[in-house]
């Protein structure tokens, strides 16, 4: 099994106000070419995730799922993850997070899929697999091979206070369904799960 993972109007403005937003388009351009990420990552590495409810921490561990850290890795020192919601958070459960709120970019991933790792560590609380992190031990997951590649180390409080009140997403419950995420993006979420808390940076730690 494989899984995958306005105008504005302007008058005078400095010329170092063009050229950042030059690489920001050369940068969302190229995330839409899935191919170009293809960097191996450190044993161990620490992610930042700047939130609208605070920062957290991810502790990652290539040794405990190679191919799920890199994955991990490279989305995070691309930017994929700026601007993400977290829009499936269950208390008791987990939050989940990891589509893009640019549909041509997330269709881009949908078919870039990686093999499974083989699953070495547990899903134990705090501990992040694809990306989504348990809330609560959800080791029953182990044995569905979802493959722990990091944990949150710092900030795990903020995670806590996730906005959850949509719950589980359609078809099953209330909360935002997917293929509608993947077809619309953040317009969709924004119109119709507006309290949805997302993420505002993510970068590799030095």
């Amino acid at each position: 099994m494989k899984r995958a993972i306005a105008a504005i109007v302007m008058t005078a403005v400095p010329m170092a106000m063009f050229a950042q937003g030059s690489s920001l388009n050369v940068s969302r351009a190229k995330l839409k070419n899935p191919s170009t990420f293809t960097d191996k990552a450190p044993g161990t590495f620490k992610a930042k995730f700047e939130t609208s409810k605070g920062t957290f921490v991810i502790t990652v561990h290539r040794a405990w799922a190679p191919l799920g850290a890199d994955r991990f890795y490279n989305l995070v020192h691309s930017g994929f993850y700026d601007d993400c919601r977290f829009f499936r958070v269950m208390d008791g459960f987990m939050a989940q997070v990891g589509m893009n709120g640019d549909p041509a970019i997330q269709s881009a991933w949908g078919s870039a899929t990686i093999s499974d790792d083989p699953v070495k560590e547990s899903n134990k609380r705090g501990f992040v697999s694809q990306f989504f992190v348990s809330l609560v031990d959800n080791t029953r997951y182990d044995r569905m091979g979802f493959a722990p590649f990091g944990e949150v180390t710092s900030g795990m409080e903020v995670i806590d206070t996730l906005y959850s009140g949509y719950g589980e997403g359609a078809p099953r419950g209330n909360g935002p369904e997917q293929a509608k995420l993947q077809v619309q993006g953040n317009a969709y979420l924004a119109k119709e799960f507006p309290k949805l808390d997302y993420i505002k940076k993510a970068t590799i730690e030095k």
